[in-house]
């Protein structure tokens, strides 16, 4: 999800309430998936608030909806008139009298609440939430994981018992109110019971991302104050005791995986720390738990800023109780009690997507989770996902993206027979699922052939992945190409699109099944609102937020707050977007990512970025270059493999780059043999894919007139993209300086003997 500071000019609007509305895959699954190779070709994604002014700097559903409208003198609507401009801050509350926002950590806001309808829904405390699923679901499986090749598992009654004595664990170490559990490591059953026993305790549960430099940590747990931090390994715990001396709050250690390599002062195993609140007596936790009120802060989440220091994200309790009912209601996830719903943790916990899905959600309806292994992105995870076979998976569209490389790889290798039947089959799932969309999901005349290439193709491909079970798989986080949409669409696996940020609580739109378009990020989720701020003749505005998931504000950081949050509250997301005839939103782009070229022209780059990767399949990253400049100019990478341990590009070309290749008469086996014009015929492809793309150009400003294959892929080790894989743009600014001056040294005229384009 995404957001970006903007202080857009004041215009006057108008607000509706529309209706209620790695190696992934075996070599063995090749029978399952033979044949399966190109079909055809921005959406939705899953940053912070707090990364906006970073990226600025170097340069990261069925309720009541709204979307701005134009109505015309005379005509009846159920409109509503909001400010004719945002102003520059929110409102000074009276003393004592709680706010729609705080920036201090023990403070309490006023919440959103709505009249009718989900919005109107009773306040809850986490601990409310937990022991209603405890009711409910007690013998249901809560949670499960492998110790070597053992399943272990607990079920709601002891999830919650062992989360309670973990708090009183926390308690008994000296953890204060309103400081921080700081918790750095691989999903697991810990990192649950860490968080949610931090939230028991009276403190805030903070998650770290286990990428993090020991500095980075220091930070987060500075900024928080944390009284205690959890720790999944040695590894782990070394960039905490780098910076131990400077974390004045810090009372305790806790590692929860392996042994310790030695015995320190305030440093316990997790077999130790658990041991510490067993006997202790239950009353001073329950008159913690008791005092809580759910429009206090529990959780801090950290935004991934791609320069300066993160943003602490405060949500409440009722941001975390009240999202995870509207997500539930909107996406119709079932109760345990009929059947229950399987869902598999392996994303950052420390983003608030894998948290509200993993924890939250799935808590809701008495869900179990299963917890991957560590090496989940490496080629563990679709192990995971037959062995678990969840119901419901959510996934960052790089994992998309590598299952799909992966399934091209082996239909390329399978016979012509086989082939043809699985191009044959794409076809026929993609117009019947397109049919189906355009429909509304609307109930249809199956076609024959579909019930065929269901049988012989479809099946199979989703019991290679597992996900036989999955009747919704959802993308998120960062933006997903329509490339990547229909490929998985096509083998009849609808990818749903979700769109929201760390502000807002995670989601604020998804698609669902029965109100599913391609490439939109789906309507609201019940009781939330949109705004669209500024809109330009095609109907393009920034994106505003009101609900009952809006945060309480940034922790410690008043200025920061009030840019966020305008004086009625509204959330500004930076994110441009339209709503089309039915309510579905799309996001456009995004404010501080647009490019203003020499001329004045305002371009988005994400548009002319994934119609480059899908005229040229041999790309695996391009950035568009132009801001302030005379033309647009733009950074290529090539697909190659990627170390499985390290997370590194490689120079080795991806099987299906090497075959493409091969189709245009090229032996390239390997990145270096391509990048910098050495390699011909890829040179000219590409130039040949640009010239498409420049050919349907709305106008000269908006060609790309020189490019530049660079020598490494992007990646999260090298710098250039971020913890959900979003592309850092000011840092690969600043990495590829050079190559970009280079670009405009020739002013005279933008075009080069090696680089040249035809006249338009």
């Amino acid at each position: 999800m995404q957001l970006t500071v903007c202080e857009p000019p004041a215009m006057s609007e108008a607000v509706t309430e529309p209706h209620r509305v790695g190696g992934f895959l075996e070599s063995s699954c090749a029978a399952s998936l033979d044949g399966i190779v190109d079909t055809a070709n921005e959406s939705s994604g899953e940053e912070s608030a707090g990364e906006r002014e970073e990226e600025i700097g170097a340069h990261d559903e069925a309720a009541s909806s709204t979307k701005t409208t134009e109505v015309p003198a005379g005509r009846t609507s159920n409109t509503q008139t909001v400010s004719t401009q945002r102003p520059n801050s929110l409102q000074v509350q009276a003393a004592g009298e709680p706010g729609l926002w705080t920036s201090q950590g023990d403070a309490e806001v006023k919440l959103r609440m709505g009249d009718s309808g989900l919005a109107a829904e009773t306040p809850l405390t986490v601990n409310q939430m937990f022991t209603s699923a405890v009711e409910r679901f007690g013998d249901h499986t809560a949670l499960s994981w492998k110790e070597g090749e053992q399943q272990k598992s607990l079920n709601y009654k002891e999830y919650y018992q062992t989360c309670r004595t973990a708090a009183k664990s926390f308690l008994k170490l000296g953890l204060q109110r309103y400081h921080g559990v700081g918790i750095l490591g691989f999903n697991s059953s810990e990192w649950f019971i860490s968080d949610i026993a931090a939230i028991l305790a009276g403190g805030f549960a903070v998650g770290i991302y286990t990428t993090n430099s020991p500095e980075a940590c220091q930070y987060v747990a500075e900024n928080c104050k944390a009284n205690i931090i959890v720790v999944e390994n040695q590894k782990q715990l070394q960039k905490i005791l780098q910076v131990e001396d400077k974390l004045p709050h810090l009372k305790a250690i806790i590692q929860y995986k392996d042994a310790l390599k030695e015995k320190r002062p305030n440093l316990y195993t997790w077999a130790e720390f658990m041991e510490l609140g067993r006997d202790e007596p239950d009353a001073p936790l329950d008159a913690i738990v008791s005092s809580q009120k759910p429009n206090q802060c529990c959780t801090l989440i950290y935004t991934s800023g791609t320069t300066g220091q993160p943003k602490g994200v405060m949500l409440s309790h009722d941001n975390i109780t009240w999202t995870a009912l509207s997500t539930c209601r909107h996406v119709r996830l079932t109760d345990a009690t009929v059947s229950q719903e399987v869902v598999v943790s392996y994303l950052p916990l420390s983003h608030i997507a894998a948290q509200m899905v993993d924890i939250w959600v799935t808590m809701r309806v008495g869900g179990a989770t299963y917890f991957a292994q560590p090496d989940a992105l490496k080629g563990s995870l679709v192990n995971t996902l037959k062995e678990v076979r969840p119901t419901a998976f959510m996934g960052v569209p790089r994992v998309w993206e590598k299952m799909q490389e992966k399934m091209k790889s082996v239909g390329a290798k399978s016979s012509t027979v086989r082939r043809k039947i699985a191009v044959w089959a794409k076809d026929v799932g993609l117009q019947t699922n397109l049919t189906k969309m355009n429909q509304s999901g609307a109930a249809g005349r199956t076609p024959l052939s579909y019930k065929l290439a269901k049988k012989i193709v479809f099946k199979k491909v989703r019991k290679a992945l597992g996900l036989d079970r999955c009747t919704k798989c959802y993308t998120g986080a960062a933006p997903i190409t329509k490339d990547t949409l229909e490929f998985f669409l096509s083998l009849d696996i609808p990818l749903f699109e979700l769109y929201g940020m760390s502000e807002t609580t995670g989601p604020h739109t998804i698609s669902i099944p029965e109100a599913f378009k391609i490439t939109s990020c789906g309507k609201e989720i019940p009781g939330c609102k949109t705004k669209l701020h500024n809109p330009d003749e095609e109907g393009n505005g920034e994106i505003c937020f009101w609900g009952r998931h809006v945060f309480m504000g940034y922790l410690n950081m008043a200025e920061k707050t009030e840019e966020a949050l305008d004086a009625e509250g509204w959330l500004h997301s930076g994110d441009l977007g339209k709503h089309d005839e039915n309510g579905f939103l799309f996001i456009t782009g995004r404010i501080k990512e647009l490019i203003i070229t020499a001329g004045g022209e305002n371009i988005p780059p994400v548009p002319i970025e994934d119609a480059v990767k899908e005229a040229v399949p041999l790309i695996s990253n391009a950035m568009l270059i132009g801001d302030k400049k005379k033309f647009l100019s733009m950074l290529l990478t090539i697909k190659c493999q990627v170390n499985a341990d390290s997370g590194e590009p490689e120079d080795e070309l991806t099987p299906e780059a090497v075959e493409l290749c091969r189709r245009l008469g090229s032996n390239a086996t390997r990145v270096s043999e391509v990048t910098g014009g050495r390699d011909r015929l890829v040179h000219a492809a590409i130039q040949e894919g640009i010239n498409r793309v420049n050919e349907k150009a709305c106008s000269n400003a908006q060609r790309i007139q020189k490019w530049i294959t660079l020598d490494r892929d992007f990646s999260l080790p090298g710098g250039e993209l971020g913890p959900t894989m979003k592309l850092k743009r000011p840092v690969v600014v600043k990495m590829y300086k050079e190559q970009i001056e280079n670009f405009y040294k020739e002013l005279a005229t933008p075009t080069t003997p090696d680089n040249s384009l035809p006249p338009k």
